[in-house]
């Protein structure tokens, strides 16, 4: 039940179905599996990310922010004297849930915090959030403190549950 997803975002992971118990319902074929283009219209259009991080005590900590899906990358902004950013700095393990909960998409993987932003992203990001938010910081200032980055290493995405619930493994460098 393995298979390459096509896309018109050149990505490189296994599509399959997520295991779960029978009783669940989930389909034991490939009928219904979602499009990786699903994910990532949901992954563009979202306004609210939540970020779930790790204390260093072990205890959970999630907190929503904005966010702007780039070439494969989820890439959001905040203080490094956050809660959130602490952990990550301490443990860059995340997962990432959109608003909502009947159009799933869960993406988990390893923050980069990229302290000097490449020039080329700064200015995608400033155009994509202002278009998105109506609020952006100057790309100079983006390419000086940077931004956290989210290559997805797993995504765990449903629209109609069971019948759709897809799960992409993608290969780590």
């Amino acid at each position: 039940m393995v298979q390459q997803q096509e896309t018109s975002e050149a990505i490189d992971a296994t599509r399959t179905r997520p295991k779960l118990p029978e009783e669940y319902g989930v389909p034991a074929n490939e009928d219904g599996l979602l499009a990786w283009d699903w994910v990532v219209e949901r992954l563009e259009k979202a306004r609210n990310y939540w970020v779930s991080t790790t204390r260093p005590d072990g205890r959970p900590h999630v907190m929503p922010v904005w966010a702007v899906w780039l070439d494969g990358t989820l890439y959001f902004d905040g203080h490094p004297q956050t809660r959130w950013a602490r952990n990550l700095a301490q443990n860059p393990n995340v997962a990432i849930h959109l608003e909502s909960g009947d159009e799933v998409v869960i993406i988990e993987g390893v923050v980069q915090d990229i302290p000097h932003l490449d020039p080329a992203i700064a200015e995608q990001y400033v155009a994509a959030s202002n278009a998105k938010y109506n609020y952006s910081t100057a790309a100079e200032e983006l390419v000086k403190r940077g931004l956290f980055a989210l290559r997805p290493q797993a995504a765990l995405a449903w629209g109609s549950f069971p019948t759709t619930m897809t799960r992409w493994r993608f290969r780590v460098d």
